[in-house]
This record gives C-alpha cells, sequence and structure tokens, in this order.
C-alpha cells in the first residue's frame, strides 16, 4: 500500500497550483469548492501547509454575505465551459469583488474537512491556531444557508441547480427536467474534448443547467427570487448531510478553542431543527432510503442513490433506520458481482454504470458512506467499502469514476489523476 500512497501523492503534487488544487488537468482548470474540501483531507496526512493553503484560498473567494462558490476561476481560460464570463457572479451585489466565480455552491464540506485535517495532525496546538480564523469563515457560510436557503424554516435548505447537489445528472433530476421548458443554447462543450461524450451529460440536459443560470442572473442571484422562480428547487440529503455534519464538526472545534458560546448556541439550535425536519421529510420507510424531495412541484423524488446512505456519516438516522438503509444498501447495490457503492440505484432501469453520476462508484461518497458505517458499528460493510475503493484505484488507477460491475469493469472514466480519488485513498490507506 505504501507505493500506491506514493502514487496518490505524485497525482496531488501534479495537480497543485500555487496556493490550491485543481481537480484534474484538462477537464477541470480551476478550483471547485467541494473538492477542496476533500482534497485538503488527504493533503493533512502528507502536507499539512498545503492543506490550510487549500482551505484558506477556497474560503478568500466567500461573498460578504456568507455564499461560498462552486467555483472559483483564479485563471483566465476558455478551455471550460460555462466560464466566468457565462455566470457573471458581480450580478449579485456581495459577490466577491477579488475573484470571478460561479453564482452556486455546493455542499459545504469545509466544516468537517477542518476538523479532519485537526484531528489527522501530528501538531495539533500549531494547526488550530491556523484554521481558526477559518472557522468563523465556515460559520458564516452555515448561517447564510440557514438564514437564505431554508424557505419553511424547518432546518433543511434547498438546492436550486444540480450542481449545487454535486450529483450533476443524477436520474434522480430526469423528473424535474421533463417539466422545464429550455431554450435550445447554442455553445461550445469543453468537457467532451477531454472525456468521451457518452460519459457525460448530453446536450439537452446542458440546455436545461445553462437555463436555470439564466433564470437565476435575471434575478442577480438573489436567493428570495431564485426560491420564486426557479424551475428547480430541491432538499437533497447529501448537501443537508454535508451542512448538518459540518455543524457538529464547528460545534467541536469551537469547544476546543473555547469563548464562542454563542456560535455553539446557535449551531445546537440549528441541529434541533434539521435532524428531526430530516428523518420526518426525507426518510422513505417503503423505499428502505432517503430521498430527495422536489420543493418546486412539492413532491417526494422516490428514488434510491448513493447520496440515500450519506446521512449515516452526520448521525442523522436512529438505529432502527441505520438498520433499515445499510440493508437496502446490500440487499440493491452489495451483491458480490459489484464494488460498493454505485452512485444510483443498479436494480433500477435508469441505471448507467458507465455514465457520470447515473450508476459509476464515487470515491468522495464512498469515503463519506465508509466513515458513516463505521459511526454505526457495521465494521464489515465498512471495511468492504473501504476496500472496494482501494480495489477500484489499484485496477485502474486515479480515474474520476468507475464502472461499479466486477466482471465488467474494463477502465475507469471521466478524468485521471484525480485529486479527492488521491486524497481519499491517503485517508483511507491511514485509517487503521
Amino acid at each position: 500500500m505504501k507505493a500506491l500512497q506514493e502514487k496518490a501523492v505524485k497525482v496531488l503534487e501534479k495537480n497543485w497550483k500555487d496556493s490550491f488544487s485543481i481537480p484534474c488537468e484538462g477537464l477541470y482548470p480551476f478550483q471547485w469548492n467541494w473538492d477542496s474540501g476533500f482534497i485538503a483531507i488527504g493533503l493533512a496526512h502528507v502536507d499539512m501547509e498545503k492543506a490550510i493553503q487549500e482551505m484558506e484560498t477556497l474560503l478568500n473567494g466567500q461573498w460578504d454575505n456568507g455564499f461560498l462558490p462552486h467555483i472559483i476561476f483564479h485563471t483566465e481560460t476558455d478551455t471550460y465551459f460555462p466560464g466566468a464570463d457565462f455566470h457573471c457572479s458581480y450580478l449579485h451585489p456581495a459577490a466577491s469583488k477579488k475573484y470571478k466565480s460561479t453564482g452556486m455552491t455546493q455542499p459545504p464540506v469545509a466544516g468537517f474537512a477542518l476538523h479532519e485535517m485537526y484531528k489527522n495532525s501530528k501538531h495539533q496546538k500549531n494547526t488550530l491556531s491556523r484554521i481558526a480564523p477559518l472557522l468563523d469563515k465556515v460559520y458564516k457560510n452555515h448561517q447564510y444557508f440557514y438564514n437564505h436557503r431554508d424557505i419553511h424554516n424547518e432546518g433543511l435548505v434547498y438546492i436550486y441547480h444540480n450542481w449545487e447537489s454535486g450529483t450533476d445528472n443524477s436520474p434522480l433530476w430526469d423528473d424535474i427536467f421533463s417539466t422545464m421548458e429550455s431554450p435550445d443554447f447554442t455553445f461550445e462543450r469543453r468537457d467532451t474534448t477531454h472525456v468521451d461524450a457518452s460519459q457525460r451529460p448530453s446536450k439537452k440536459e446542458y440546455d436545461h443547467y445553462l437555463n436555470i443560470i439564466e433564470i437565476a442572473k435575471e434575478h442577480n442571484y438573489n436567493d428570495e427570487k431564485i426560491a420564486q422562480f426557479s424551475p428547480f428547487l430541491v432538499q437533497d440529503p447529501l448537501f443537508n448531510t454535508m451542512l448538518i455534519q459540518s455543524n457538529a464538526s464547528l460545534i467541536e472545534m469551537y469547544k476546543i478553542i473555547g469563548n464562542n458560546e454563542d456560535k455553539i448556541q446557535q449551531l445546537e439550535a440549528w441541529q434541533q431543527k434539521s435532524i428531526p425536519s430530516f428523518n420526518k421529510k426525507l426518510f422513505n420507510k417503503e423505499l428502505g432510503a432517503y430521498i430527495h424531495y422536489d420543493l418546486r412541484n412539492e413532491k417526494p423524488l422516490n428514488y434510491i442513490s448513493s447520496s440515500s446512505f450519506t446521512p449515516l456519516f452526520a448521525n442523522i438516522p436512529d438505529k432502527e433506520k441505520a438498520d433499515i438503509l445499510v440493508n437496502t444498501m446490500m440487499e440493491k447495490f452489495g451483491n458480490d458481482h459489484q464494488y460498493l457503492c454505485a452512485s444510483f440505484d443498479p436494480t433500477s432501469d435508469l441505471y448507467n454504470p458507465k455514465k457520470y453520476w447515473r450508476g459509476p462508484v464515487w470515491i468522495n461518497v464512498n469515503w463519506i458512506i465508509y466513515n458513516g458505517l463505521k459511526k454505526y458499528g457495521y465494521t464489515t460493510i465498512a471495511e468492504r467499502v473501504k476496500n472496494d475503493s482501494i480495489a477500484l484505484v489499484e485496477k485502474f488507477g486515479f480515474y474520476e469514476y468507475f464502472d461499479a460491475r466486477k466482471n465488467e469493469a474494463e477502465t475507469g472514466y471521466g478524468g485521471n489523476n484525480f485529486s479527492w480519488t488521491a486524497a481519499l485513498l491517503i485517508d483511507m490507506l491511514n485509517d487503521n
């Protein structure tokens, strides 16, 4: 395993750009929000200074209202679409004046990423002094979510674009897109010059993606207007899990630092509202899984995906729900012919084992599920998730995503030498 870790370190070194990491060369040439959090977790094992810089640079892109964009455009390049000139983040009065960015966000991983960095530090006192100012920025980000994205004041925040979910082209969104009339946009795709088009979202899907952004731009990225007019408005279990776990991490860190009783009190109040709402609204007993809720059309999206199992990571289900969840995962996703954990229900007609978030295994979600399973004492299944992740990387390389079918997988897919695959593999290899 030492040789595998050395290869992973080389991937991270290759993708390092002065003060942050790119996900991979060519396909993703900027800094991505949740990528940076996961990358920092791995970097903390091998280069704490870079891990801290990664998070500092990310949080330097924060808007005045606490919003944290999903992409920060540190450089000028036309190798990615849609770029800064399409997103026009300046339309929002609180947008960063220093950095161009998008006007959407991603699952809020910064809180628990900083906590993981601290836990894995060999010099915790020094690390704590460096990351303490960053915790307040993350707290401000969480304030933004609960103040601007929780329209029913129920402790569950919405996403207004499928890119905010992180699971970009999941079959989950098909029902919503079928209700949308999007223009036929003229644009030049850049992703398909790096990756086979059959592994990426379709042109029609991109039309929907761009249409949602255009609607947000029409309203200058104003959250109230977006909540009113965006055709896509969803409460996502993965997104809200990341927020709830990051709340818990902030509570722990503020207790260690001391003199933050007001913030701790507010974080605990959010938790006391969020977790019961999450279980009441997003757990589907018949499916035995957590599901997404479509706020625009006021209906649950009754599909099982890898996101369905992530609430284990934030201690959201009670033991009874956790047992149901794990049984569902093993029954549908965990037979002997499959690597855990496919990103979408392999028993569904919508499952596609090679296409982005419509079926392949992603190491970042595996890392979340692995850590969640451990919290509930499912050690054997947790080890399988970890070993399956390692086996996929050993066999195919540090790809972005992988075919879950053991007997039919031939290669990895998406970007190669992918940063969070390398970073989270390092973390799992060091977790004995």
